[in-house]
């Protein structure tokens, strides 16, 4: 992006860009060192800012994430208010789903996010099985969690220490932020944000008055595979050497690809991996617990569903 950015300043002649660098306080070498090479190559200034509370501290006092950022948020409120996996039966079993979800609301204050992520509703108590704010957006997870009971604590609080509130922060003073989001990255990053209805996905004005450009939003892997190439441009060692299709933060337990990126990066920054497992180790192990379970519940449906020659009237004498 700071190519395209700078490219496009230098053509028409625009004001000088100010860069900014999040440091989690868990960043590979690999990064770091891209950074400097990067202000150094196209003579730019990247500042490097530290959040008041780094991802050790964030995750020791709120917890790590696991799956989603939104299963994370959701299940941060379930443990916190205490509330029961068996409130699903209830409400699945109520004949009145409206009346059951106003009970569980007045049993269970200040618990919305929590309870309608276990029953699978909003907060009308009208059924929401198919969404992505609901347990049972992931297949078996409800079953696996209610068998398993998590013995940790779940929460994506590391994201807002480390990175929203210290980019908020950085961003205010300023009247327009650029970002390098890709819809084809998936996720939340493909979902529309309600800034974006006052102008289009790439380009919007948000409430506070600023203007938010997101100049890579359409850009495919394959334009961006050709943009590379055209161009020349080298990614940092993380991709070019290690071989990690994405980066993010470094180790995030959301990733469901974190255990195996890491094994990729444990040949050239031990340090950084070992510190990853002491932080997320816990969150790694539930999910590859959760992935078996999830597994052998295919397993055993796919073995239900199947018939033999015997189950077929008139076929065997």
């Amino acid at each position: 992006m700071l190519d395209l950015v700078e490219r496009t300043r230098i053509m028409f002649g625009l004001p000088e860009i100010k860069y900014c660098f999040f440091n989690t306080g868990l960043e590979m070498e690999a990064t770091k060192r891209h950074v400097k090479e990067v202000a150094d190559k196209y003579g730019v200034e990247i500042t490097e800012y530290r959040p008041k509370k780094n991802i050790v501290q964030s995750t020791r006092e709120h917890g790590i994430p696991f799956m989603s950022k939104i299963v994370s948020a959701a299940m941060e409120t379930v443990q916190k208010k205490g509330l029961p996996f068996s409130i699903r039966e209830e409400y699945d079993n109520a004949e009145d789903k409206a009346k059951i979800r106003q009970e569980l609301r007045e049993r269970y204050p200040k618990s919305e996010q929590g309870i309608n992520f276990l029953c699978c509703c909003n907060r009308d108590g009208e059924p929401r099985p198919n969404i992505q704010l609901v347990i049972d957006s992931s297949k078996y997870l409800y079953e696996f969690m209610k068998e398993n009971p998590c013995d940790f604590k779940i929460s994506a609080k590391c994201c807002d220490y480390c990175k929203k509130q210290v980019a908020h922060k950085v961003q205010k003073d300023y009247e327009m932020i650029i970002t390098g989001e890709r819809r084809d990255e998936g996720g939340m990053r493909s979902v529309p944000k309600s800034e974006d209805a006052n102008g289009t996905m790439c380009f919007s004005e948000t409430s506070s008055g600023q203007f938010r450009l997101k100049p890579l939003y359409y850009v495919s892997d394959a334009d961006k595979a050709w943009y590379k190439e055209r161009y020349g441009i080298r990614y940092s060692d993380a991709y070019e050497v290690y071989g990690l299709k994405r980066t993010g933060c470094c180790g995030c337990s959301i990733s469901s690809k974190a255990v195996e990126d890491l094994e990729k990066i444990r040949p050239y920054e031990p340090n950084v991996v070992k510190a990853a497992w002491n932080i997320f180790g816990d969150s790694y192990r539930y999910r590859q617990k959760y992935n078996d379970f999830r597994r052998m519940k295919q397993a055993e449906a796919k073995k239900g569903g199947q018939m033999s020659i015997e189950d077929i009237p008139g076929v065997m004498p």
